[in-house]
């Protein structure tokens, strides 16, 4: 998932340094933001 925002790209294997490799996108809370840019869930796209 890209964010539409700044392009940071969310890899599930790697994690996001808060969440651990191995979470989905779907999995993250619905409240979780961009680290970059910190836009909001939705503002995501499937890449």
């Amino acid at each position: 998932m890209r964010c539409m925002i700044c392009g940071y790209v969310y890899d599930p294997a790697k994690g996001d340094g808060t969440n651990p490799a191995g979470t989905s996108f779907e999995d993250l809370p619905d409240d979780w933001k961009c680290p970059i840019c910190r836009a909001a869930k939705g503002q995501f796209i499937a890449v």
